[in-house]
């Protein structure tokens, strides 16, 4: 990939200070997108938060999984897109761009709002076939519309689904709880996929968590698998820096208890969305994110040979 597609992050606002984008193995990646929502807008300025926020993990070096991705990471900054143009437009520079990046590493996209996964979901379709995918969010992100807009970020999982970018069998929701007619909230069960929604996880973490991840593994089996994070899955007291919160959500060691447990899935890829930073307090929720990306990174370098 060409330096001339990326605003490089400067030394200083890398994730985790690492190094910038060359030949490693895994990449990290901006997209300062949010012309697709609906409530409060700012989630474009989300990547530099994240990486401002890692900033505070010291070495790295994850607790649970003893390894920590410096030396295997590179920061590619942001993609540089016409946030001007209409939604199809900006769409088909990110899976432009992300396919070109897929193609040489293992990557992890910070959005940005929640429409950027549909051309993320088309370009690992592109390479690795239909895909498994989980999803964490308030949200059930099926609905045939928003608002009159016939796409959006409310709308790209039954995109994906409509267009066989992921596997229904193969589908996973973890901490929906928003409102939404019957159709919207079960569309992806409807399909023969999985929702574990917020009112089913109250009071469980850690060891309890067990059945659900195992549900999780069990289903998804040897399936290629891309993983995507809407930060508003948490609870607002986790996450109030968000455009869409919404009460009765998981917290952040639910979150984390997931990620540790289900990287032993045949994992592709990820993104972490819907951070924005204006709504943020004491940057609680981009400490959430930083953790929780680099929980995910950490769990793909512990796969590897050593």
């Amino acid at each position: 990939m060409s330096s001339d597609h990326f605003a490089y992050a400067n030394n200083g606002n890398r994730f985790l200070g690492t190094e910038l984008l060359r030949d490693q193995p895994f990449a990290l990646i901006g997209i300062p997108f949010d012309g697709a929502v609906t409530n409060r807008p700012g989630a474009r300025f989300g990547p530099q938060e994240i990486r401002r926020a890692s900033l505070m993990l010291c070495d790295g070096t994850h607790p649970c999984f003893d390894v920590t991705p410096l030396g295997l990471l590179g920061d590619a900054g942001d993609m540089r897109l016409p946030n001007a143009s209409p939604l199809p437009t900006v769409r088909a520079q990110i899976e432009s761009q992300a396919a070109a990046l897929m193609a040489r590493h293992h990557c992890v996209f910070l959005g940005g709002d929640h429409s950027i996964t549909l051309p993320l979901l088309r370009a690992a379709k592109a390479r690795y076939g239909q895909v498994g995918l989980v999803h964490f969010d308030a949200h059930c992100d099926t609905w045939t519309d928003h608002f009159g807009e016939p796409s959006g970020h409310g709308t790209w999982t039954y995109e994906a689904l409509q267009e066989g970018l992921v596997s229904p069998q193969h589908t996973v929701q973890i901490g929906l709880r928003s409102g939404g007619l019957r159709e919207a909230r079960d569309y992806v069960a409807d399909q023969g996929g999985l929702i574990f929604g917020a009112r089913q996880l109250r009071g469980l973490d850690g060891a309890a968590l067990k059945p659900v991840v195992d549900t999780i593994v069990q289903r998804l089996g040897p399936m290629p698998v891309y993983l995507t994070l809407d930060i508003d899955c948490l609870d607002p007291a986790f996450a109030p820096g968000t455009g869409t919160p919404e009460p009765g959500g998981m917290t952040s060691t639910q979150v984390l208890t997931l990620l540790e447990e289900l990287a032993v899935l045949n994992l592709v890829g990820m993104d972490c969305v819907e951070v924005a930073p204006a709504y943020d307090h004491a940057e609680i929720t981009s400490n959430a994110a930083a953790h929780f990306v680099w929980t995910y990174l950490c769990g793909q370098v512990a796969k590897r040979p050593r």
